[in-house]
């Protein structure tokens, strides 16, 4: 089978797509025959080196996947070859075959393609659980989201809207907010031209945001957090700019805000069925038409350099995903 091998750190073009041996479930696994593969900016971080957890090389990235189960091993009672699976497994989705134990894969919903599964579950998985457990999201709450247009941005748009929320788009382009408006912004903040707390301002009121949900970091983290509302929740979801924000600590204080870390993954382990519970919900959303995820752009395994480019050039709107 063809895989696309880490064997060393450094940016995307040092991968190299090799023949492998197909790897064969041992007990409580799943084989799937991978279809379609979603890149996310950690999986940048992963081959780079410079993730929170490091896998030594060499190794196989890719933590999302949609496929058809192959084979199964001892033990499995969920899954039965020719299931349509989506499932995160702990790197080695960019490959034409990944084993997966049965825990972590969950039927394909009917009403996404492979496209659409692939990448469903992390970006969707992440704003759910940062709405639901890291705050708990109220119905006519305010929420900014920065990097609205991205992909984990773009389900933060989609999902607080789902729940009841106000949503406040905040992006680089007038283009990538219409992206953002489509998936349900009330209004919109074109930061290029306009200061993004000054018009947080005039579209609250002078109240504030009750939620500010930030995957970007950088120069605009400051003018997110002075943007809260008394007791205001901000989401710290990653640094997609590649800059970590420094935070005034006065200002949480004059605030009683909360500054809240989501990393989804490692809650995910530490809550299996909380996690669970977490996508059938989102399963179920999608069934009944609130949540239409959208992949924008597809490239075959082959053309990994110009799939990963899209993330590193921060010009993807909504999600990557490699077709296999």
């Amino acid at each position: 089978m063809k895989a696309l091998v880490c064997n060393a750190f450094g940016p995307p073009e040092s991968l190299n797509l090799e023949q492998h041996h197909a790897p064969l479930p041992a007990t409580g696994q799943v084989l799937v025959e991978v279809k379609a593969a979603g890149i996310n900016f950690p999986d940048i971080l992963m081959i780079s080196g410079e993730y929170q957890v490091k896998t030594a090389p060499p190794f196989v990235p890719g933590n999302e996947l949609a496929g058809i189960v192959q084979a199964v091993g001892k033990g499995v009672s969920r899954f039965a070859a020719g299931d349509h699976v989506i499932a995160t497994p702990a790197g080695g989705a960019f490959a034409e075959k990944c084993v997966v134990d049965q825990h972590i894969c969950l039927p394909l919903p009917d009403k996404l393609s492979f496209e659409q599964g692939a990448g469903f579950t992390i970006t969707y998985a992440t704003s759910y659980h940062a709405f639901r457990q890291s705050t708990a999201l109220k119905p006519g709450e305010t929420v900014l989201v920065l990097g609205a247009a991205g992909g984990v941005g773009n389900t933060a748009v989609e999902i607080a809207r789902a729940l009841g929320a106000k949503v406040i788009a905040a992006a680089s382009s007038d283009e990538r907010l219409e992206f953002a408006r489509q998936a349900g912004a009330d209004e919109l903040v074109n930061y290029s031209k306009v200061s993004l707390r000054d018009a947080v301002k005039e579209l609250t009121g002078g109240k504030g945001v009750d939620v500010v949900f930030d995957p970007v970091g950088g120069e605009l983290a400051q003018q997110a957090l002075r943007s809260l509302a008394w007791h205001g929740r901000y989401l710290v979801i990653g640094f997609a700019c590649g800059e970590i924000p420094q935070f005034p600590a006065n200002i949480a204080l004059l605030k009683e805000a909360s500054i809240i870390g989501v990393w989804w993954g490692t809650w995910a382990e530490n809550h299996p069925p909380d996690a669970h519970t977490n996508m059938l919900e989102l399963a179920a959303m999608v069934q009944a038409d609130k949540l239409k995820p959208r992949v924008t752009e597809t490239y075959p395994l082959d053309q990994y350099v110009a799939a990963f480019a899209a993330i590193t050039q921060r010009r993807a709107k909504g999600k990557v995903v490699l077709t296999i």
